[in-house]
């Protein structure tokens, strides 16, 4: 039993032994980890911190860019429909005068058209008139030579007719 008990005593003395001595390795370690490597390890710490910090801002200013564009973007689709709108309507507007102006260029070859064909009827009906006057002389002279029984001489010949021309005129006024 006094085995045990000797153990036990050894036992209690250890631990305390243990402990210090893991407690002085433990401090002894820490020492030498913020002697060489502390440095280190906080830079790469902060390098890290610096970073995130800086794709955040990245990220942020990568947002407020898009937004941007977006607002940008609406309001060239905005502009471009109105742009349409304007070519439209100036297309109508254009249609509308060259439609118009058919309109007024269609009237005017009427009106034209009608003042020749009745520039051509007077014309015509003209020479009808000459071509019967001239076809009434001729009927009038035969008519006249078969009465007197003989040839007029020209001088005659150009009376008679010059006073029936008279008489036809007057009788058509």
């Amino acid at each position: 039993m006094l085995n045990h008990l000797v153990i036990a005593a050894a036992v209690k003395n250890t631990t305390w032994g243990n402990m210090i001595v893991v407690s002085g390795a433990m401090l002894i370690l820490l020492l030498l980890l913020k002697h060489f490597a502390w440095g280190s390890i906080s830079e790469m710490l902060k390098k890290r911190e610096e970073k995130i910090a800086n794709d955040i801002d990245s990220a942020e200013q990568s947002r407020i860019k898009a937004a941007a564009l977006e607002k940008e973007r609406q309001d060239q689709l905005m502009n471009s429909r109105s742009e349409a709108a304007s070519i439209i309507q100036n297309a109508k507007d254009s249609g509308e005068v060259t439609r118009q102006a058919i309109v007024t260029d269609a009237k005017e070859e009427a009106s034209r058209l009608k003042a020749k064909a009745k520039s051509d009827i007077s014309i015509e009906k003209d020479a009808a008139f000459l071509e019967v006057k001239d076809e009434v002389a001729s009927l009038a002279l035969q008519i006249a030579e078969k009465i007197l029984g003989k040839e007029l001489s020209p001088e005659a010949h150009e009376s008679l007719i010059n006073e029936y021309i008279e008489g036809l005129g007057s009788h058509e006024a």
